[in-house]
Order: structure tokens, then sequence, then C-alpha cells
């Protein structure tokens, strides 16, 4: 140990030697400052000021102390170094401060403040001592002003807010310490100006503290900002139970949005930094009772929709039991008697005695027409060459009805229906384990790194919970599970008592209504719940690369509402799973590219415009002509003839007028959105693809429901509330929807200029009410669908029309 002792002491006086022989330095002063006192001297190469300053800590109080110097001469030939030596660490730096930008960009800053990282004490009370040591190697002498003084407002409290300045060169940090009872803050910063960009960073207590722009990213979390900044940190984080709240001014704006300044002339060329901000800390807590009033109420709003429906359930079953024990019509119709005659105690008897006739007169009728398939296989019925002439001659009528497009074996469209199921399922399992497993690890790499310009949460209502930074979005996408799955209950009742309708023979199962197929229905309930699923996945980072996670099953929901739409009245000709899957992942696909390659990149915008417009002109002929046309090479001479003999050798209007005006009104729509398309080329293309969508899904809608009107048929009184309810409930989550409180259009700190406080139980944002209200509204949506044609289930399908 003494040898030890010796050669550092030797390695110590050498060092001194060296440092004095190149520096040249001859005289050192060492003089016993005050705080908040200015000191101006000159320092050269031949002297170096030693300043000596002492201070009392308690182990009960924080108080900072701060560094400013002030270079007064600015054309000096070497830089003035600053060496504050403390009892646990130096921090140096030197003036002029040179810091870097981008391409190399030297900026200098003549006026440097720093504040000193103060490490606990363990005693009640202590004194300690640090010295500023100043020197230069430059010859000529240079002026220049120090100050030490105690920082006010050091510690941060609840609830206050605290102005202060700061610059590249005069970073400010502040301590923050968890009051009792307290275990989540959120600490807001404000600008009153968009630029310049800032960093806002917080630090465990420790030293040394990373204030500097080139080196806040090291340690602790950190987000950019111009006028907004909000992180939330908990104290489970942080063992010491207290925080640095570090604030940095960058250099350059380009990080945060702002314009890039020229780029130099010389490499080494200084460029004027320019002014600086003044912001505001304010530091609110988060009570964990929001935690439970949030959770509660999520539940409570959807748990309700199964109490009403259980409701529902049961008026309708007292209703059925009043309707059978009614007094009995004047002539039984069972037993060819008088009411009077009937014994009044077995009005159920009577009932079930008529099912019986019913199900003896329709037996033979359903055997024959089982007896008539020699398989239950869907393509034995279209492969087989004597249907081909039927199928012209049947769907090319002027007038079609229902009976024309449902001839097919149910159970064969059973069968066929219940795929989309299936396919629906299997791909959710296949989609949603990747995504699951991408966003853990997002939320990882967050963790671990702390940027939080990774992720574009709403931060001033951002509500962490263990791992997960905004569990409140996340949260509020349980009403699409919950409702998804409330309407696969629904359609499950509905689809057993239909089976046993069918069991009987009952007339109207068989013969009357809009055929009941349920295999789209259940897909439609999945694709809800998957919806929400990934919404979530989506929320737990939401980012620019993460939205397909987000609006990949919005495309199934809108696909699979139109092929439902289509199917209630041409049951036969409905696009098989395949084929609709097939398109559905096709425009997943074109998704990906436009969110890879499709920001002003006006090939693949050109190359898109034509696709859609001419998927819009395949997919009109295809409904026009019912499926009855091919396309072959022999396409084109089709249609010069065809516009030879229509409208140049004779001009006749179109046989099918009503599926002509559809037509013509959704290829206007379309033609329409891929124009602008072309000529805005929108930065989210995932949004404008769903746009699109859902555009042509109520363009049908509305053409449906108007023709079901001019059709002469009626909207019962549950589809029509249903509607009613649906409308409102889609209005006002729109609203919530535009209000857009945050945007991966922009860098991450402009971002933040639309983060909004909550505004529902201190937990909820704009955003989650519109994942409550948008999930209500796709149910309502949903019940829609099922339920408008429930006028039609006593009318023969031979008198219903297709549109």
């Amino acid at each position: 140990v003494e040898l030890a002792c010796l050669l550092s002491l030797l390695l110590l006086l050498n060092g001194v030697e060296l440092f004095y022989s190149v520096g040249e330095i001859k005289t050192i002063v060492q003089k016993d400052a005050e705080f908040d006192a200015n000191y101006n001297d000159m320092v050269t190469s031949e002297n170096q000021t030693i300043y000596a300053f002492n201070h009392t800590i308690s182990r009960n109080k924080t108080e900072g102390v701060r560094v400013s110097v002030d270079v007064l001469s600015n054309k000096s030939e070497s830089p003035i170094l600053f060496v504050v030596r403390q009892k646990q660490g130096v921090l140096s730096f030197q003036v002029p401060l040179i810091l870097r930008g981008l391409y190399q960009r030297k900026y200098p800053y003549y006026d440097v403040g720093r504040t000193l990282c103060q490490p606990p004490t363990r005693a009640a009370s202590e004194t300690q001592y640090f010295f500023v040591d100043v020197s230069t190697l430059s010859s000529q002498g240079t002026n220049y002003q120090l100050r030490v003084s105690r920082v006010e407002s050091f510690t941060l409290q609840t609830n206050k807010k605290f102005s202060f300045t700061a610059s590249p060169s005069q970073p400010q940090y502040f301590k923050y310490v968890f009051q009792d009872g307290v275990d989540t803050v959120i600490v807001k910063v404000n600008s009153d100006m968009t630029f310049p960009c800032s960093v806002m960073s917080i630090q465990d207590i420790q030293c040394p503290i990373y204030d500097l722009d080139n080196n806040v990213a090291f340690i602790g979390m950190y987000q950019t900002m111009t006028k907004k900044g909000a992180i939330t940190v908990q104290r489970k984080d942080f063992p010491s139970n207290s925080f640095y709240v570090v604030v940095v001014v960058k250099t350059e704006d380009e990080a945060c949005g702002g314009p890039l300044r020229f780029y130099p002339l010389r490499p080494d060329q200084l460029i004027d930094a320019g002014n600086r901000s003044k912001l505001t800390v304010n530091m609110s807590s988060r009570a964990v009772e929001a935690y439970v009033m949030g959770m509660l109420f999520c539940l409570g709003i959807f748990f309700s929709f199964y109490l009403l429906t259980l409701l529902c359930v049961c008026l309708e079953r007292v209703c059925w039991i009043t309707f059978l024990h009614q007094p009995a019509t004047p002539l039984n119709p069972v037993v060819g008697l008088p009411a009077h005659v009937v014994p009044p105690l077995d009005r159920m008897t009577l009932f079930c005695s008529s099912l019986l006739q019913s199900e003896r007169s329709l037996e033979s009728v359903a055997r024959s027409r089982q007896e008539s398939l020699s398989s239950i296989e869907e393509d034995d019925y279209d492969t087989l060459d004597d249907i081909h002439s039927d199928k012209n001659i049947v769907r090319t009528k002027k007038f079609l009805y229902v009976a024309d497009l449902a001839r097919k074996d149910k159970r064969i469209l059973s069968k066929k229906y219940q795929i989309y199921f299936w396919n629906i399922a299997t791909i959710a399992v296949f989609y949603a384990l990747p995504v699951v497993q991408l966003v853990i690890t997002y939320q990882t790499v967050v963790n671990v790194t702390g940027n939080q310009d990774i992720c574009y949460y709403n931060f001033l209502c951002a509500h962490p919970l263990g791992a997960l930074s905004a569990f409140n979005n996340i949260l509020s996408n349980l009403g699409y599970v919950m409702l998804g799955l409330l309407f696969l209950l629904i359609v499950l009742k509905r689809d057993l008592a239909q089976n046993r309708a069918l069991e009987r023979h009952d007339v109207n199962a068989l013969e009357c209504g809009i055929p009941k197929h349920f295999g789209l229905f259940y897909a439609m309930g999945t694709a809800l719940m998957m919806e929400g699923l990934l919404s979530a996945c989506y929320h737990v980072c939401p980012n620019y690369t993460n939205f397909q996670f987000d609006t990949s099953f919005m495309y199934m929901i809108a696909g699979l509402c139109m092929l439902k739409l289509y199917q209630k009245r041409h049951p036969d000709i409905n696009a098989s799973a395949y084929t609709a899957y097939a398109c559905l992942a096709a425009v997943i696909f074109f998704s990906v590219l436009g969110v890879v390659f499709g920001r002003d990149n006006t090939a693949f915008w050109i190359v898109f415009s034509v696709i859609h417009i001419l998927a819009t002109l395949l997919l009109s002929t295809q409904l026009y002509y019912m499926g009855r046309w091919r396309l072959n090479a022999g396409i084109m001479r089709r249609i010069v003839y065809v516009i030879y003999t229509d409208c140049i050798r004779q001009c006749s209007g179109p046989m099918y007028i009503d599926r002509m005006v559809l037509l013509v009104m959704g290829n206007i729509v379309n033609w329409s959105l891929a124009a602008y398309g072309l000529i805005q080329r929108p930065n989210d293309f995932a949004s404008y693809l769903l746009a699109i969508a859902i555009c042509n899904l109520l363009l049908y809608f509305a053409f449906y429901i108007i023709m079901k009107l001019r059709s002469g048929e009626r909207i019962k009184c549950l589809a029509l509330v249903c509607i009613l309810f649906t409308a409102v409930v889609w209005g006002f989550a729109l609203y919530f929807f535009f209000q857009g409180l945050s945007t991966w259009q922009k860098t991450p700190a402009e971002s933040r200029e639309h983060n909004r406080d909550c505004i529902l139980l201190s937990f909820f944002d704009d955003h989650d009410i519109w994942h409550f209200l948008s999930s209500i509204a796709m149910f309502g949506s949903f019940l829609v669908l099922l339920t408008m044609d429930d006028d039609l289930d006593t009318v023969q399908r031979d008198k219903i029309y297709v549109f």
C-alpha cells in the first residue's frame, strides 16, 4: 500500500510539472469567494485563479448551486477552462462553449451557466467545500465574469407553477420529492413560443447530471418539445422517492420540425445561435382512485348492454307466452270447434297441435327437395351444364325476386358462409400473435431507452400501469371486445331459433323472408372483437408504423358489412370467403405499400389510382350483370359491340335502372376519391384507404334503405330505433375522433402541441371517448344489419324484390 501511494505521488508531481511546463503557468492565486457576488477578472496562460466556496447542506433541505460565467472578450485564441471540484465529483466546461448541430455545424456560446450536482448527505447538517479553477492556454488576457449563486425554488412543489429561462449553454434542472400518499405525478413543461426546440428529461438523484444537448439522452426518460411537454413519473421507478427534472434547449429546431439553418461554407465556421426561451414547469399528482373509477366506469357501461339485452330477451319471452295463452279464435283451426267449446286449460296443446299439422303438410315438400340433391357440395349445383342456361335466364330477368337467387339448398349455403367465420378466426390468430409480440418489444424499448419520442401518446392524460405507458387508451378498447362478444351471443340465439324452426318445418322459415345465413354475422362479431384487441395493441405504442394494426380489421369490418348487405338479397351469388378475404388481403397489402412508399411518391399514387379505378369498373360490371359475364380475350370486342348496338345503332336506356343508379353513384364517389388522392397525396394513406371503404359502405347502405322503402317494405320499430340510436352515437363519436390529440404525421414535439388534459373522470381523454362511442356505434350498426329485414319474415320470397 505504501509503495502504491509513493508511486501515485510521483505520478501526480510529474503531471503537475508537465502541466506547468506546457501551460507555462507561473502564478496560482486562490481566493475565498462568496455566493451571489460578481468576480470580474482576467486570465492568461501565466496565471490560474482558484475560487474557494463553502456552504452548509442539511439532510432535510436541498439547495441548488449555480455557476454562471460570461466571457467578455470574444476574440480569444484559446478558450477558458472552468473546473469545479466538489467532494464527490468534478464538473468542467470551456468558454466559449462549442456545441455541434447537424452536419457538424458549430455554435459558440460565451455565456454559460451550470447547476452543480449536490450529492445527498446522511448527516443532519454538513459544511461542504468546492473550488472553481479558471485557466487558459491563451497568451492574451481574457476578461470574464464569474458568479456563484443559490437557485431559488430548486425543489419543485406539487400544483405550483415555476417559471425559468434556459438556453443550450444554460440548461436548468430541479428536484422533486414525492409527498406522502402520492405514487404518480405528471411533469408538465410549457413554453409561450413554438421554437426553440427543447428537451425535457427525468433523471435519478445521482451525479453527474446529463444536462447538455449532446448527452441529455444518455440516461433517464426524455422527450423533445416545442410548446408542451409532459412525462408521467411513478414512485416505484425511483428508490430515493425523488428525481431531477432537466430542461435542455437544443442548438437547432430541426428535431422539432423547425427549419434547418443553412449549411456552413467552411467546416469550422461558427454560427450565431440566436435567442433562447422562457419555460414553465408544473407538477400534478395522479390519484390511484382515478384508475379504480376508470375501470369501474368502463365495465359498468358495457355490462349495461348485457343487462339491456337480457331484459329484451325476457320481455320477448313474456310476450310470447302471453300470446300463447290468449283466448282461442272463434273457430279453432285445429279441432274445428267454436272457441267456447275448447277447454281453456290447454292452449299450449292447441298451439303444438297446429305446429304438428304444419309439419305434416310440409314434410313431403322438404323430403322431395332433399332427395333431389345428389350432394351438399356447392360445386355440384354450379357446374352442371344444363343449369347454365337457367342461370342466364333467371339472373338476367328485368325484375328479380329473392326466390330467384335463393334456390340452393340451405345446408350448402350455411356450409359456405360458415367458412367466413373460421377463416377470420384463423386470420385473427396468425395476425394478432406477431402484433402482440411486436408492441411488447416496442414498449420494452421505450422503457429501457427512456426515449418518449418513439410513441405518440397524449402525454397530458397518459396513465401508466406496470410496463404500459398509457393504460387508459388500452382500457377504453374493452368495449369492442365486450360488445363483439355480445353480438355473437345475439346471433347465436337467432341461429338456434332458426334451426329449431327449420327442424319443425316452419313455413315462414322455409319459404318466407330473407334467407337466414349467420356465418357473415359471426365473422363480423369476431372482427369487432379483434378490432378492440389490435387497437389496444396499437395504443401500447402508437406511431406511424403501428397504425396498420388499428386499421386492418376496420377494413375487414367494412368489407364484411358490404358483403352482408349484398348477401341479404343475393344469397346464391355472393362472394365466397376465399375470394372476399383475398380481396381484403390485397387492400391491406396496398395499405402497407402506402405507409412505406406513399409519402410524396407520385409514381405510387398514379399506380394506385389506376388500380382503384379499374377495380371499381370491374366490380360495377360484376354487380350489374349478376356475375353473368366473363373477363377473357374477347372482352374488348363485346364492349365495342354493346356500345354500337345500345348507344350508336339505337339509343336504349339501361335494362336494370336501379342497379345502374347505384353503380353510377358509386363510380362518381370512387373516381372522385381517386382524383383527390392523386392530387393531394395525403400522408395518412391508411386513413385514406379506410375512408374509401367507409364511403362505399355508407353509399350502399343508403341505397339499400331507399330501395327498401321504395319497394313498399317497412322498417320495424326495433330496427328503426337501432338506426336512429346508431346515427346519433356515430355523430358524437366522429366529433371526438376529429379532436386530434396527437398525430404521427408530424414530429413528436409538434404532435405534443395537440395533447390535452383528461376530460372524463380525470382518467379518459377525447380519444378514449371515441373508443367508447365508436364501439357502441359499431355494435348498433351490426344490430341494424341483423334486424332491418325482420318485417319480411312472413312475406313469400317470390314477392321480395332484389336490388
